[in-house]
This record gives C-alpha cells, sequence and structure tokens, in this order.
C-alpha cells in the first residue's frame, strides 16, 4: 500500500474525530452571556481535546514525511493509533457530562495515555520498516517528549482521584509541551547524510 492512501484514510479518520466533537458543542438555552458562560467548562474541554486531535494530526504528517514502504505492521500500529484518537469524542463527551468527575477525568487521561503508547508504537513500526539505518530513529533520538507525554498522563490518571484540577492543569501542560514546534523530524530530513 502507498503511504498515501494511509495518509488519506488517517486524514479523513481524523476529520471524522474533530466533526464528532464539535458537534457535541450544544448552544446555550438562553440569550445572554451567563448562558454563554456556563457553557465554557465544555467548551475549554473541547479545544484542549482538539488540540490533542491536532497535535496527533502535525505529529502523524511529520511521520509520513520520512520515507518507508507501509507494510502490515504499519497498517496495524496506524490503525491502533486511530482507535484510541477516536475515543476522544466519547471520552470528552463524558468528562462534560460528568461534570469532571474524578473517574471520567482518569478515563479521559486513559484515552490520552493510550494514544501517545499507539504513536510511540506506528513510530518504532516505521522504524523497523527503515531497518538499521532508519531516518526516523536518527531523527527522533531518545524521543523525550514522547516519554513525557506518556509520564504526565499517567500521573493525570493517578491525580484524578485527589484533585481533578490538578489532573486538567497536567493534560492541558502536556499538549503545552507539544505546541512547541517539534522539528526534529524535519531537522532530520536536513541533516540526512
Amino acid at each position: 500500500m502507498s503511504k498515501s492512501r494511509l495518509e488519506g484514510f488517517s486524514d479523513g479518520v481524523i476529520a471524522i474525530i474533530i466533526t464528532i466533537m464539535v458537534l457535541e458543542l450544544k448552544a446555550p438555552h438562553g440569550a445572554d452571556l451567563n448562558a454563554l458562560f456556563a457553557l465554557a467548562p465544555v467548551f475549554l474541554s473541547y479545544v484542549l481535546s482538539f488540540l490533542y486531535v491536532a497535535i496527533y494530526w502535525h505529529n502523524h504528517h511529520h511521520l509520513f514525511q520520512i520515507s518507508f514502504k507501509v507494510d502490515g505492521r504499519i497498517l496495524w500500529a496506524n490503525t491502533h493509533l486511530l482507535f484510541w484518537l477516536s475515543l476522544i469524542p466519547f471520552t470528552t463527551a463524558w468528562l462534560n457530562e460528568a461534570h469532571f468527575a474524578p473517574l471520567p477525568t482518569a478515563i479521559y487521561g486513559v484515552s490520552l495515555l493510550m494514544a501517545a503508547g499507539a504513536f510511540l508504537i506506528l513510530q518504532a513500526a516505521i522504524i523497523h520498516a527503515q531497518g538499521r539505518e532508519s531516518e526516523l530513529r536518527r531523527a527522533v533520538g531518545s524521543d523525550q517528549k514522547g516519554k513525557i507525554s506518556i509520564a504526565g498522563c499517567a500521573l493525570a490518571i493517578v491525580l484524578a482521584s485527589v484533585d481533578v484540577r490538578l489532573s486538567l492543569a497536567v493534560y492541558v501542560l502536556v499538549a503545552l509541551v507539544w505546541l512547541v514546534p517539534d522539528r526534529r523530524i524535519e531537522r532530520g530530513l536536513r541533516e540526512k547524510p
């Protein structure tokens, strides 16, 4: 299978995920600012979830700039990532419906943690397909950002039982780590021998 077909499918799934999330946003029941402000937590959780999905889309794009042949391992690793991303609208909706209760806050983190793990698995599958002289391995190095993401999500899951505000703050911090553009792959391609 060509990379372009896999990228097109992934882009379509991610577009649907974002569409589902935005459809969960309901208009306020009143016509004043208080009615709008009452929806602030729902809107902010949407923004955070949208940000996470966008971060994965950006990084997925960067992964597929590297040259390699798509094999079955990569197809399944990509499908695995898309599965966990597809749960983000559900966990976001539950988080909102339960008014940020501890269990839904933790489950939201599980969906983020599993997506982070799935991304690392996809990255490893691509490195495996490239072989010993993998461009991607050289570009990502020890992947500190990926490891920080996993540790942060795991911490936030635990913190949900202590104080959901701490948990949510960690989810935001992990996203902010990825807002700083990650140019490792582009730099790796420029420095290609």
